[in-house]
């Protein structure tokens, strides 16, 4: 046998042993069809998502609409930093209650945020261009977040947050978006 035959040989048994590899690989991954994981899916509805939409960054984050599903802390928060500066905060969990609340009620499948974490150094610059901010807004803390549902009337949307009794609401009908924090009670209105 030459040697240029049995190069081609060697080729040819190492290119059916990866096929025979890669068969096997597929076939042990591939579900069976009495396989449990596949019986506990099939029939049942998917999971109830809301898709919480960050306007600045064009974001998506989908969240479990169900009773006590939550998204990681830190997902959370790098979510709803500050577009400005890019830093993240410790935000508060219970405005991810609250967001996830008003999409149930309304039976809406998306949440827009207008604003969430502000660096104090974006809230200061905003006030000096005269936009209405407060000097010691509940958003540089973590604890604020302003957002809409599309096609809910923001002043329905207004009711059921102040309903919620969770801290203060701000109303902003022109702008078309509700604020929540989770300070001290309080209300206003906006632009």
């Amino acid at each position: 046998m030459t040697r240029a035959v049995a190069v081609l040989l060697l080729c040819g048994a190492a290119q059916a042993g990866k096929l025979d590899y890669l068969e096997a690989k597929t076939t042990a991954a591939r579900p069976r069809p009495n396989d449990a994981r596949i019986r506990r899916l099939v029939g049942k509805p998917p999971v109830p998502l809301v898709s919480i939409k960050n306007l600045w960054t064009y974001e998506v984050l989908p969240i479990d609409r169900r009773a006590g599903a939550a998204v990681p802390k830190e997902t959370f928060d790098r979510f709803l930093r500050c577009h400005w500066t890019g830093q993240p905060t410790d935000m508060d969990p219970r405005l991810e209650g609250v967001l996830v609340s008003a999409a149930v009620r309304f039976e809406a499948d998306r949440v827009e945020i207008v604003s969430g974490f502000r660096a104090p150094k974006f809230n200061l610059m905003l006030r000096k261009k005269g936009h209405e901010v407060a000097r010691d807004s509940q958003h540089t803390y973590g604890h604020a977040v302003d957002f809409r549902l599309p096609g809910v009337p923001t002043r329905r949307l207004l009711e059921m947050v102040r309903s919620l009794s969770l801290g203060g609401v701000g109303f902003y009908p022109e702008s078309a978006f509700v604020h929540a924090d989770t300070g001290p009670i309080r209300f206003w209105a906006g632009r």
